[in-house]
């Protein structure tokens, strides 16, 4: 894709580059036809001016000669006269008469040759040329505005290939598509091979193991068997197991008596016994572990460090880094959920619904600003652990963060298998919100939710009413139900359903439609 993208931009700039000659081609012959226009316009200009003065002084000198011959005087005019005689005089004017009334025919007849070759051979020659020039103007810009239809062709088509190559006729493996490589992604993978590549760096740990060494004076000569402390770079041969709370709520570390101990599945923290039919099995591919989770293979196992929580609720336990998926909610069907837990509505969503009721009604971008990565990713283990075990009623639970969690519960939504609104029911409601009338799009949208799966129907119950309560403090919040359409859109009816991108205003239009007749559709009580 970006091949194409960098061919497009060089044809782009080659047609600029043509373009800018082109124009500058124009330009310089429109500049050298119009100083010949010019020029044999002002060539007949002065032409005719020449013949106007010719004319004038040419009936100047007739009128001199005609008072002259007739005897008539000049009036107003004195001076001394010369010895010249009448005859003389009247000689002499019409000598200069017959000259001026040459030179005057003689001008006259330049200005109108200079006129006829203006009208016939000037005007028509510059007028063809400009038009030469219009024509090879227009020609060069088709010929680029087909250039460039041909290369916007081109990469639209090479793009769409690359994201979706063409399945080949003799049904041989082609190249994959771009969904297919991003399928193709493998995080957990990738992290292993990144780390395992700086397994020889100088900086790694080293593998070697401390032993003790008796001193000669003390009557030892030689180092004992056994290692007294093994180093933490080798996990796969020890079960080891450090609960790390976050910074803010860690206080100093307490060591429990070591000694010959059998770790438990279920042994993570006193205070946080777990039934003993739930026996821990190693988390579903995708969710596991960074290391092998396994049982020492000696009697003696090394000691756990245990950090105790910074205030007395117990609920504190739960926020540890690394805890089991002894009951996974994330990624778990609402279907399998009620049917595991008894409950329509999942747990987390009570506890992430109280939280943002409790704490968080007045904060402006509630749903709409990002939390922290870090605190979600330890809320989603604790809830995956034992979700039971969480009280969001307390603010340290969550970190004192109700963007967290507010991202925590859009997490949980995006996580599902079949989202809130089902994929069976998602074109019908897209369908639904295409009505303009609003009585109609309503009463479609009532009549689809009232099909919906029992946990499914409840959920979606719980969620409108919790954000009806956020929209009614929207002078606070800046959330009205158009906001929160927008955050909440594409998390429940799901990116995955079958859509495309062109149904994001419709899936929008669904939420902010059941928002704004949250108690004709459901009731509250």
């Amino acid at each position: 894709m970006v091949d194409h993208g960098l061919q497009f931009a060089v044809s782009l700039q080659q047609m600029a580059d043509d373009l800018h000659e082109l124009a500058g081609n124009i330009e310089r012959g429109r500049k050298q036809w119009k100083q010949t226009g010019i020029a044999a316009e002002k060539k007949a200009t002065d032409a005719e001016q020449s013949a106007e003065k010719a004319k004038v002084k040419y009936e100047s000198l007739a009128e001199q000669y005609d008072r002259v011959r007739t005897g008539d005087k000049q009036g107003g005019k004195f001076g001394l006269k010369g010895h010249k005689s009448a005859a003389q005089h009247e000689e002499e004017l019409l000598r200069k008469v017959q000259n001026a009334d040459s030179d005057y025919a003689s001008k006259v007849q330049t200005a109108q040759a200079a006129r006829q070759e203006l009208i016939s051979t000037n005007r028509p020659q510059a007028v063809l040329n400009l038009q030469q020039l219009i024509a090879e103007c227009d020609s060069g810009l088709t010929l680029q505005q087909q250039k460039f239809a041909t290369f916007s062709e081109k990469l639209l088509l090479g793009q769409g290939l690359c994201v979706s190559p063409m399945k080949t006729e003799d049904g041989s493996i082609g190249p994959k598509s771009l969904a297919q490589v991003v399928r193709q992604v493998d995080n957990q993978k990738d992290l292993h091979e990144f780390i395992l590549s700086h397994e020889g760096n100088p900086g790694a740990v080293a593998s070697e193991q401390i032993q003790y060494v008796r001193h000669p004076t003390l009557g030892g000569a030689g180092a004992t068997g056994a290692p007294v402390v093994a180093t933490p770079s080798q996990p796969e041969s020890q079960n080891k197991r450090i609960s790390i709370l976050p910074q803010a709520f860690s206080s100093q570390h307490n060591l429990p008596p070591s000694g010959p101990q059998q770790p438990q599945p279920g042994d993570r923290l006193p205070q946080s016994p777990y039934p003993p039919e739930k026996t821990f099995t190693p988390p579903p591919a995708g969710t596991a572990p960074p290391y092998p989770v396994s049982n020492p293979p000696a009697p003696e196992a090394p000691p756990k460090i245990q950090v105790p929580m910074a205030g007395p609720n117990a609920s504190d336990k739960n926020f540890q880094a690394n805890l089991p998926p002894l009951k996974p909610v994330f990624g778990i069907s609402l279907n399998d959920l009620y049917a595991r837990d008894g409950t329509a509505v999942p747990f987390i969503v009570y506890q992430c619904f109280q939280a943002v009721e409790l704490f968080g009604l007045s904060m402006e971008g509630i749903y709409r600003l990002s939390g922290s990565a870090n605190h979600i990713s330890h809320m989603k283990a604790v809830f995956d652990n034992d979700s039971s075990q969480v009280d969001f009623t307390n603010p340290e639970n969550f970190y004192h963060d109700v963007n967290s969690v507010a991202g925590l519960v859009k997490q949980f939504f995006r996580d599902l298998p079949d989202p809130l609104f089902t994929s069976q029911f998602y074109h019908q409601f897209i369908d639904a919100a295409r009505f303009d009338d609003d009585i109609q799009r309503r009463d479609s949208l009532h009549a689809l939710i009232n099909s919906l799966p029992d946990a499914h129907y409840a959920t979606l119950r719980a969620i409108i009413l919790h954000l009806n309560k956020i929209q009614e403090h929207y002078t606070q919040n800046r959330m009205n139900a158009g906001n929160l359409a927008i955050c909440f859109g594409p998390t429940l009816m799901g990116a995955n359903s079958g859509g495309n991108i062109a149904d994001a205003g419709w899936q929008v239009r669904v939420i902010e439609t059941i928002l704004n007749n949250t108690f004709q559709i459901f009731d509250d009580d």
